[in-house]
C-alpha cells in the first residue's frame, strides 16, 4: 500500500510541476489574448473578479473574444513574421545540424581518453553569459571588426564587408549560440553505437561511405531528431540575436512579440502572437510522437 502511494506521489511530482508552471501561466495568457485592450492597469479588460457572483464570473466570460486572433490572421505583419520566422529557425537548424553532425562524429570516433576534455570544450561557451557572447560577435562582424581587419590583412578583400545588420550575422549568431545542444545528444547517440555493425557491413561488401548512410546515419536518428527539436524550438522565438545583430529589417516573431507587449503595450495582442507561436511549436511535436509511438508499436 505504501509502496504504491509513493509510486503515485513519484509520478504526481512532474505533473503538478507541469501544472503549476506551465499549464497555469498558459491560461493566463490565453485569458489575455481574449481579452480587449483598455488605458488601464493592466491594460485589458475585463477583469476576473469573484464579487459580483455568479452573474459577474458569467458576464466576464461573455466579454471574451477571439478579436485579437482575427486581426493575426487579416495582418500581414504577423503572418510575414511567423513565416520568416519558420524560415530563419528552419535553415539554422540545418547549418547547425551539418556542423553539429560532423563535431560529433569526430567526438564519438576520437580516442576514448579524449573524449571528456572534448566534450568539455563543446559545453565551455555556456560558462559564459549568453547576452555577452551575443555582444562579443558584434564586435567581430561589424564593419572594423576582427574579422574584417583579418581579412583586409590577408588581402582576401580589397574593403571591409557588411556583415552587421544582416540575415548572415542571424544565422552565425543562432548557429554559434545553439550549436551544442545539437551536437550532444547526436555524440551521445554515436557514443553508444555498436562498432561491430559498421565491421559487419565492411564484411558484407560496404563501402565506409555506404555503411555511414546505411548503418551510422540511421542509428543516428534520434540524436538528429532531439538535436534538431532542441535548435528549432528556442530559435524560431528567438528575440537577442536578431535584435542585435540582425538590426531594425529583420523581422522574427520573438521580436514583434516584444514591441507588442513592450513598445504598443498592447498585451493581449501580444499574448495571441505568443499562444499562437506556443500552438506553432506544440502541435506538430505531439503529431510527430504519436507517429513515432504507431511505428514502435508496429514493429
Amino acid at each position: 500500500m505504501n509502496r504504491t502511494l509513493g509510486q503515485r506521489l513519484l509520478v504526481a511530482l512532474p505533473y503538478l510541476w507541469l501544472l503549476v508552471l506551465f499549464l497555469g501561466p498558459f491560461l493566463i495568457v490565453l485569458k489575455i489574448s481574449l481579452s480587449d485592450l483598455a488605458v488601464a492597469r493592466p491594460p485589458y479588460t475585463p477583469q476576473f473578479d469573484l464579487s459580483g457572483g455568479w452573474q459577474g464570473v458569467k458576464d466576464f466570460f461573455a466579454e471574451l473574444d477571439f478579436e485579437n486572433y482575427v486581426f493575426l490572421t487579416e495582418d500581414s505583419l504577423y503572418i510575414n513574421a511567423y513565416l520568416s520566422s519558420l524560415k530563419i529557425a528552419g535553415i539554422s537548424t540545418i547549418i547547425t545540424l551539418l556542423i553539429g553532425y560532423s563535431i560529433a562524429y569526430a567526438l564519438a570516433r576520437a580516442p576514448r581518453r579524449w573524449r571528456p576534455t572534448l566534450v568539455m570544450l563543446v559545453i565551455l561557451p555556456f560558462w559564459t553569459s549568453f547576452l555577452i557572447r551575443v555582444y562579443a560577435w558584434i564586435g567581430i562582424l561589424k564593419t572594423e571588426g576582427l574579422l574584417n581587419q583579418f581579412l583586409l590583412y590577408l588581402g582576401v578583400i580589397a574593403e571591409p564587408l557588411t556583415m552587421m545588420n544582416t540575415p548572415t550575422a542571424v544565422y552565425i549568431g543562432i548557429v554559434y549560440s545553439y550549436l551544442p545542444f545539437m551536437v550532444l545528444p547526436i555524440y551521445a547517440t554515436l557514443e553508444k553505437m555498436d562498432e561491430s555493425l559498421l565491421e559487419a557491413a565492411a564484411d558484407l561488401g560496404s563501402s565506409r561511405l555506404a555503411a555511414f548512410f546505411l548503418v551510422t546515419l540511421p542509428l543516428s536518428m534520434p540524436g538528429i531528431l532531439a538535436g534538431c527539436f532542441l535548435v528549432f524550438i528556442p530559435a524560431i522565438g528567438e528575440f537577442v540575436i536578431p535584435d542585435l545583430l540582425g538590426g531594425s529589417d529583420t523581422l522574427m516573431i520573438g521580436k514583434t512579440l516584444w514591441v507588442e507587449f513592450f513598445s504598443n503595450r498592447d498585451w493581449p495582442l501580444a499574448s495571441a502572437v505568443a499562444i499562437l507561436l506556443l500552438l506553432l511549436l506544440i502541435v506538430p511535436i505531439v503529431l510527430f510522437q504519436r507517429q513515432q509511438m504507431k511505428q514502435e508499436i508496429g514493429r
